[in-house]
């Protein structure tokens, strides 16, 4: 995830995400450089409108009005009438 967020913090000041950049915004976390995945989420960015993805993201993350939806019939707790409780304990001191 942390590679996720060094890309989308290189992009948001105006830089190019680019391995060297990549690697020098993970490093200054202090978390250990992979460098496959490094390569791997450079090269799927290539050619990628990050701000119209990131627009269409947010698009997408809102939730779906639901019609007709009805709420389930709550259940009622069914106590035992205080009556039957009290005779049980009058039993057991006779």
């Amino acid at each position: 995830m942390e590679y996720i967020y060094g890309a989308l913090l290189l992009h948001k000041v105006g830089k190019e995400v680019t391995e060297d950049s990549l690697k020098k915004v993970i490093s200054a976390t202090g978390a250990d450089v992979d460098e496959a995945k490094v390569k791997v989420l450079v090269t799927s960015l290539k050619g990628v409108n990050i701000d119209e993805k990131l627009a269409n993201a947010s698009i997408a993350t809102a939730p779906a009005p639901v019609e007709g939806k009805k709420e389930a019939p709550k259940e009622e707790k069914k106590e035992e009438p205080k009556a039957e409780a009290a005779e049980g304990l009058a039993s057991l001191f006779g």
